[in-house]
Formats: C-alpha cells, structure tokens, sequence
C-alpha cells in the first residue's frame, strides 16, 4: 500500500494552541489582579467554566459543536466569515459572549464588575493575537515531508479564524497543496464527507493517505471511519479506550517521521 498523501490537523498537530491560549488566559487573569483582589489562576478556571456554560446555551452550540469550534475560540473569534447562517448569529453574539464569559468568571469569585469584564473580554483576543505558537519541530517535520508526499490541512473551525491563525505562521501555509476548514466545507471531523472532500481534493484512495492529528474523536475516529490509516499525537498520556484506536500513537510530532518512513 504506497503512502501518496499526509493529511495534517492544525490545533495542537502543528501549532500549539493550547499553550497559545493558556498564556492569553495568564497575561489577561494577571491584569485583572491588579485592578480587583483575585488570584489569577482562580479567575482563569472560573472564566473558563462560565464561558463553556454559557456557550453551550446558545441555540448555535450544535452548529459549533459539528464544525469543531471550542468556547475558547469563540473568545476571541470574530465570525465574520462562512456562508452558513449560524455564522451570522455567533458574529452577534461574540461581543457579549467575551463580556459575560468574563463577568461571570469575576461574579463566581465575588466581584460585582461588567467594566472590567468588559475589557477582560477585549484584552484576552489581543493578548491571544500575539502568540501564534509552534511546536519546535513543526517545520523540521513538514521540511521532511514535503519533497516526497502531497500534503493536506485538514483543520476544524471557523473560516476566519483558522485563516487568521495561519496567518499568524504564514509559513505553514506554503507546505500544502490543500487546505480544508470545517467552516468552509459544512461538516466537521469526524464526519466521513470531510474525509471524502480531502481524499478527492488529492485523488487518493483511504489507503494512500494517514491523518495526522492529536484529538482521538476527531483526527483519529474520522480517518478510521473511511479506512485510513492514522497517527494519534497523544501530547498528554491519555489513555486510548475501547471505542477508538489509532493505527499509531505517539508523544510528539517529530515521532511520527520514522512510522511514516516504514509505510
């Protein structure tokens, strides 16, 4: 079975979101200790669970939920792009959704003040804007891949954001012949009509291809429901389960060069 194609996630596969995200959270808390009497990593857990809560009340949370947005992003998305409607009700929802996710988080330690909620929510989308991460050897990998494979992005997410993070790292984009977001193309992974896209879009079969990604219900669930071979990049040590089991695991990118040389 000839190895044609790789198929990448971006979030935590090739940037390091989560580490973005959690120094925006950490720059944003530690403003806030100066203004009120709050110890930053309580406001951080708070505005986090408020902010989770409060999206999952909004009549779009299936909508987001299938095309793989998180609350988090949506503290600092702005939505401006995609075709389909729900796009439009969370662009006029993000606003307050920043205001209140960060009012909440300052009422569940007992502070009374949508001002500084206010500018919470507008900092925490700045402060996220600066720091648009990579793991040390995302180019090495892409560097190792390039020459003897076609390479897919095949990312979760709102047209605009997933642009705007790319544009964070202008460089990533070069590397693929293709790049798909959930919120273009309508349906999310693990949908298998994302998948088919991808495969079409590189004129493979599911055999000449292996996703690479870090979310088992997604990367890895998705790839395997059309017969593609897949690397699960496990940052964490979590634990596989019985439901979903990845062709391969590994504990980070650069492992997945020697797996990838054997195929």
């Amino acid at each position: 079975m000839t190895l044609k194609a790789v198929l990448f996630d971006l979030d935590d596969t090739l940037l390091w979101d989560d580490r973005s995200v959690k120094e925006a959270f950490e720059a944003t808390c530690s403003e806030a200790a100066k203004h009120v009497n709050v110890h930053p990593e309580a406001l951080e857990a708070a505005v986090r669970q408020e902010a989770r809560a409060l999206y999952e009340s909004y009549e779009t949370y299936p909508f987001t939920k299938m095309i793989g947005i998180n609350p988090f992003e949506g503290l600092w998305a702005n939505f401006t792009q995609g075709e389909n409607e729900n796009f439009r009700k969370l662009e006029k929802l993000a606003p307050e959704y920043r205001t209140a996710s960060w009012t909440r988080g300052l009422q569940a330690l007992g502070i009374e003040d949508r001002e500084l909620g206010y500018k919470l929510g507008e900092l925490f989308p700045a402060e996220r804007r600066r720091r648009p991460l990579v793991y040390e050897e995302t180019f090495r990998v892409l560097d190792s891949l390039k020459s003897n494979f076609t390479l897919l992005l095949l990312t979760n997410g709102s047209p605009d954001l997933q642009k705007e993070k790319l544009a964070g790292v202008p460089e990533i984009q070069t590397y693929f012949d293709h790049i798909v977001i959930s919120g273009e193309f309508g349906e999310g992974k693990p949908a298998t009509s994302i998948f088919h896209h991808a495969m079409g879009l590189l004129g493979i079969e599911a055999h000449e291809g292996i996703m690479i990604g870090d979310k088992l219900t997604t990367d890895i669930l998705g790839s395997s429901r059309v017969g593609m071979r897949n690397i699960w990049i496990n940052h964490h040590g979590l634990p596989q389960g019985d439901e979903i089991t990845p062709a391969y695991e590994v504990s980070r990118l650069q492992e997945i060069l020697p797996i990838i040389a054997t195929l």
